[in-house]
């Protein structure tokens, strides 16, 4: 004996082969036609998703170059008072000094710190 789930399927789709062999040809042909643009597709929604994507990550790429590239624009501050002849200021400069605010004592013994940039001491050690 079958089962009632078995039974009800086998009569729905008695009902349906029925239903579907009674149909008129012009009722078919608009089913079919509105079966067809039902499964298209939307053209629109999938060039714009296409187009969206990109340009969004365009757009987050110049804003965080904008943001990087920007100069600081904080609270205006008062002119630093130059503290001439200390040196202070260049303690913090990778570059050599200028020789006019350098000391000339520096520049009495040139031979002596070429010779210690040629002999550098963080040669390996000797066991």
């Amino acid at each position: 004996m079958t089962a009632p789930d078995e039974r009800f399927e086998q009569r729905a789709r008695a009902l349906y082969h029925q239903a579907s062999a009674d149909l008129d040809p012009v009722m078919a042909g608009r089913l079919r036609a509105a079966r067809r643009t039902a499964l298209q597709p939307a053209p629109s929604s999938h060039r714009a998703a296409r187009l969206l994507l990109p340009a969004g990550a365009f757009a987050a790429i110049a804003l965080a170059v904008l943001m990087v590239w920007q100069p600081y624009r904080g609270a205006p501050t008062q002119a630093v008072p130059a503290i001439a002849g200390t040196g202070a200021s260049q303690d913090d400069s990778e570059l050599p000094p200028d020789a006019d605010s350098a000391d000339p004592n520096l520049y009495q013994n040139l031979d002596f710190y070429g010779w210690l940039a040629a002999n550098d001491s963080t040669a390996p050690a000797r066991h």
